[in-house]
């Protein structure tokens, strides 16, 4: 009797939506003001961007060796298992349920509810609607519980349910942002801030670099121009890195994927580079407004 085994129904479609719907979050539209402040020009900003998506391709595509010779659902816990011994691989694996992937999973929670009670009052975190003791229960936290809950009944459901929801979001996801895109750049823009910003594409401000960062003691005063720009780059790297990251979240679904020795690494490559195209979009439309 042959063992029981994943159904294998995720294309290329679907891998690529959720390499794409793992990395796109909320970094974008938060990191780049400060690596703008780290290395000053809209250059050095946009190549801070364009390094990042290169180091994240590579890293990505390594990933998707690592899947194509081991398509097993798990993703990192088979590889360290595989590459130093299962102990590891519990060890990752426990850690990763109760507190990095839960983790992540209670944030993102949190977030919606919080933003969706702006839109509307009645999910206030300030609505208290039951007391467990002497703890206050909000609206907002319950709405995050069942959210949560509500997905989570949806992945079990089986693969073809979870899929259909994650190209979903994920559309509206990248639609969403390609629509800021094409509004800062053709309605947003302003004369003055594209004069700031491209006159002085390559300036880099190194006083400025010594003023704002938070990161200048690492730089001492007289470490050479050309170094010191590299420190700049990469310590504004840690914000873009952070947008960029995620990616990884396709190999947790080897197990269910199509021909995942073809499909994880293409899927890798394209959701990858399609994320660093629209950020790399997204602040030449930023640097175009006011």
């Amino acid at each position: 009797m042959s063992s029981p085994q994943f159904k294998r129904d995720l294309k290329l479609l679907d891998a690529t939506m959720i390499v794409v719907g793992s990395m796109i979050g909320s970094g974008i539209f938060i990191v780049s003001a400060d690596i703008a402040r780290s290395v000053g020009g809209g250059g050095m900003l946009l190549l801070v961007w364009a390094i990042t998506g290169l180091v994240t391709l590579i890293a990505a595509l390594s990933y998707g060796e690592l899947a194509g010779m081991m398509p097993k659902a798990g993703g990192q816990y088979v590889y360290l298992r595989e590459a130093y011994n299962p102990f590891v691989g519990f060890l990752y694996g426990w850690t990763l349920f109760t507190v990095i992937q839960t983790g992540t999973i209670a944030a993102v929670g949190v977030a919606f509810a919080k933003y969706t009670g702006v839109l509307m009052p009645v999910f206030s975190e300030k609505n208290i609607v039951l007391h467990l003791g002497s703890i206050p229960v909000s609206a907002a936290q319950i709405l995050s519980i069942v959210s949560i809950a509500f997905l989570t009944w949806l992945n079990i459901r089986g693969v073809r349910a979870g899929k259909i929801v994650q190209n979903l979001f994920t559309s509206t996801k990248i639609i969403a942002l390609i629509g800021l895109i094409i509004l800062g750049i053709i309605i947003g823009k302003n004369a003055v801030a594209m004069g700031a910003n491209f006159d002085h594409f390559w300036a880099v401000d190194l006083n400025k670099w010594d003023s704002l960062s938070k990161w200048n003691s690492l730089i001492p005063t007289e470490t050479p121009y050309s170094l010191a720009i590299i420190a700049a780059i990469g310590t504004a790297m840690v914000g873009s890195l952070f947008s960029s990251d995620a990616w990884n979240n396709i190999t947790f679904t080897a197990g269910e994927v199509v021909n995942p020795k073809r499909t994880i690494p293409l899927s890798l490559a394209l959701g990858t580079g399609i994320v660093t195209l629209l950020y790399i979009l997204a602040n030449v439309s930023k640097e175009q407004e006011n």
